[in-house]
């Protein structure tokens, strides 16, 4: 079991404020509440951040305490973090909840007929696999 740490150097995905839905790493902890995060792979802006906003993920970057913005950069590209949290279920959940927020009536109206269809074709699949082990009986 992986336990997640408040630690230096760990991957956050900030969860509120003006870089929400985007990843951080914490840089510093400052007191029991807030943390000094950078993000200049992702865009997020070096700030404190209250660990409220920020959700701790699995993936820890090799960086010193206070360390600078290009530090943190050359650490990120080095741990290859943006392809690993592409590759994760979280990432794609996100990416597909940005997908349907931006879909209008008609691509909606379109999702629901293709997962029609797409029922349909399931369903006469299972009635005919069905009437075959009936007919083996």
């Amino acid at each position: 079991m992986s336990e997640k740490f408040v630690e230096i150097g760990r991957v956050a995905f900030v969860s509120a404020g003006p870089s929400k839905g985007k990843l951080a790493v914490i840089v510093d902890v400052l007191d029991q509440n807030r943390a000094l995060v950078d993000g200049p792979c992702s865009g997020v802006a070096r700030h404190v951040a209250n660990f409220k906003a920020l959700q701790l993920t699995k993936y820890v970057v090799k960086v010193g305490p206070g360390a600078r913005t290009g530090t943190v950069t050359k650490a990120w590209t080095k741990a290859d973090i943006t392809s690993k949290w592409a590759e994760t279920s979280w990432a794609k959940r996100q990416e597909a909840m940005a997908a349907r927020a931006v879909m209008n009536d008609f691509d909606r109206f379109k999702l629901m007929k293709a997962k029609q269809a797409r029922r349909g074709m399931q369903s006469q699949l299972y009635g005919k696999a069905n009437k075959i082990l009936k007919s083996k009986k």
